[in-house]
């Protein structure tokens, strides 16, 4: 045999082997793991710590640093006060914080809000159109009154 064959062979005999000797040859290593198993492992872990399920939360959002927010919509709540552990399950959405302005506004602190401030005025220098503010003129279009209804309704009563 060629020299370069029985070396290659080697190789692949030690990177496909998973356990120890005896065991198949396997072309890779497949690792289950599914969000229900990690689930129920959370769950027996709150179990040994005694936490309390909080009720009626309607929203949770995480300000990250880089300006993104993990989005909750009704999500489970569990705490423990003693053991200063709070768990949150649900469905998890990545949104950035332009697109959760008019709701997130009170929760942000204050350095969060200077950020936002220069974001905004990153906006405008580099000419884009800032995230539209409603403003009274918006209001516009609903027309004025030229006429006075009331005459009009004591003509037909009569």
């Amino acid at each position: 045999m060629n020299q370069e064959k029985v070396n290659k062979l080697q190789h692949q005999v030690r990177q496909v082997r998973i356990g120890g000797k005896g065991t198949p040859r396997r072309k890779k290593k497949v690792v289950h793991r599914n969000a229900v198993t990690d689930d129920k492992k959370l769950q027996t872990t709150l179990k040994k710590i005694p936490v309390n399920l909080i009720p009626s939360i309607e929203e949770v959002n995480m300000i990250k640093s880089d300006d993104t927010v993990i989005h909750f919509a009704n999500p489970k709540v569990q705490a423990s006060l003693a053991a200063n552990v709070f768990a949150i399950s649900g469905h998890a959405e990545n949104k950035t914080v332009s697109e959760m302005i008019p709701g997130i506004l009170n929760q942000m602190g204050g350095d969060k809000l200077a950020n936002l401030q220069s974001l905004v005025q990153k906006y405008v220098a580099a000419g884009e159109n800032a995230p539209a503010v409603p403003t009274a003129e918006a209001d516009d279009d609903v027309p004025d009154l030229v006429e006075n209804f009331d005459e009009a309704s004591k003509d037909e009563s009569t």
